[in-house]
């Protein structure tokens, strides 16, 4: 990573002990449906998820998860390695062990940078995206219960806002519109795309919209 990308990325992160539980989520997979967000909802539950930087020298990639099919939910789904929040837990602690439990992601080789933005599911969690920079040279070992495979895409287009999309699904007569972004094989999309996203604001300091299409994605199934 070039050292004004790190830089870059500690600026626009929060610190990593500032993880408040009780802070309100800023982004969410309502934001482009806030017409769907329940006015009932029970008490989020706290998850973590890892944004592996990897530090390549020809360039940065961040390192994402292909949910197993046997999961019992979001199957098939991308994702970046992380889960619920154990009793005691932090966000770091819990994205480095989840990174470790999923595909063997040995945390000598994870540096966290810090924190991004908080965001809400319709699952029913609120998750804290810790950014880390990992070292090349790690070997992985993917739980088959949870991973299919795991893969890199290049940092600058994941950060770049022409590949963000917008998709929608139709269920009940309704639209429920989420944002993708595709890469190669893989279909990035729901909250993963949205943390994207949200990290990408942060770094730019805008909160523009991606491309608009209109054709709906080929996944009936709510966002991740």
């Amino acid at each position: 990573m070039t050292p004004s990308l790190r830089m870059q990325l500690q600026a626009a992160l929060d610190p990593l002990d500032s993880w408040n539980p009780a802070a309100a989520p800023s982004h969410s997979d309502y934001d482009l449906n806030p017409e769907f967000r329940p006015t009932d909802r029970p008490a989020l539950r706290d998850a973590a998820v890892l944004i592996p930087v990897v530090d390549h020298a020809q360039g940065p990639t961040v390192l994402l998860t292909r949910r197993a099919d046997t999961m019992s939910s979001h199957s098939g789904q991308v994702a970046f390695p992380g889960g619920r929040l154990d009793p005691g837990e932090g966000v770091v602690e819990a994205a480095l062990r989840e990174a470790m439990e999923e595909v063997g992601l040995e945390p000598g080789f994870v540096e966290p940078l810090g924190l991004s933005h908080r965001y809400e599911t319709v699952t029913g969690y609120v998750v804290t995206p810790v950014v880390a920079l990992v070292r090349p040279g790690f070997s992985l070992n993917l739980n088959p219960a949870e991973v299919a495979e795991a893969f890199e895409t290049p940092f600058d287009f994941l950060m770049d806002e022409a590949n963000h999309l917008r998709a929608f699904y139709e269920r009940n007569g309704r639209k429920r519109w989420f944002y993708r972004i595709p890469w190669e094989s893989q279909d990035i999309w729901g909250a993963t795309a949205g943390m994207i996203r949200a990290l990408r604001a942060r770094l730019n300091g805008d909160d523009e919209e991606g491309a608009l299409i209109g054709v709906p994605d080929s996944q009936d199934a709510g966002p991740a």
